[in-house]
């Protein structure tokens, strides 16, 4: 059977969200990212598990939110799109940490062997309340990303620098599927 969930991940304001929403303006099912739902949930209580003040407690929230994403998608007969998925929480996590997760979690739970990674696009870049990290930052997040998948044989697709629709294209296009789902 085809595992039909897929990550997109990449560099962060490389355009991710944006591919994902236009995937769900076509029809299909598409999961955000924990780290945008953390945001939002932590500042609107407590305000401790948040990259900028606790990293580690951050990075664990995300990596169970990822988690309980993926088992409620295998619960789902179609195709999901991940805005970015466990292995980046967790290659974070044991970056930071020098603990080894990576294999076993990555190897216990996994997507679609092809997964889309979104390139360092300074001209699209932008800091936002919940981005609050500068552009140096986000292309070394994206340096370890693009050796954390390969490591757990994902073949790494670069999106193309294009519009928005064109990437939606090309995404459902080498994955063999319909631009809106029947």
């Amino acid at each position: 059977m085809i595992n039909r969930r897929v990550v997109i991940s990449g560099c962060s304001g490389g355009g991710k969200s944006s591919l994902l929403a236009e995937l769900k303006a076509r029809g299909h099912r598409v999961i955000e990212e924990p780290g945008r739902r953390i945001i939002a949930e932590e500042t609107a209580g407590c305000s401790k598990a948040l990259p900028w003040v606790d990293l580690p407690a951050f990075l664990c929230r995300a990596i169970t939110m990822a988690l309980s994403d993926h088992a409620n998608a295998a619960e789902h007969d179609g195709w999901t799109f991940f805005d970015r998925g466990l292995i980046d929480p967790v290659s974070a996590l044991q970056a930071l940490t020098g603990e080894e997760l990576l294999c076993s979690l990555g190897t216990a739970h996994r997507y679609h062997s092809l997964m889309f990674m979104a390139p360092p696009w300074p001209e699209i870049y932008v800091a936002d309340e919940d981005r609050r990290h500068d552009f140096e930052t986000a292309v070394a997040e994206y340096e370890r990303l693009i050796t954390s998948y390969p490591a757990l044989d994902y073949e790494v697709l670069p999106l193309p620098k294009t519009t928005t629709a064109a990437r939606a294209d090309f995404v459902l296009s080498l994955l063999g599927i319909s631009s809106f789902p029947t």
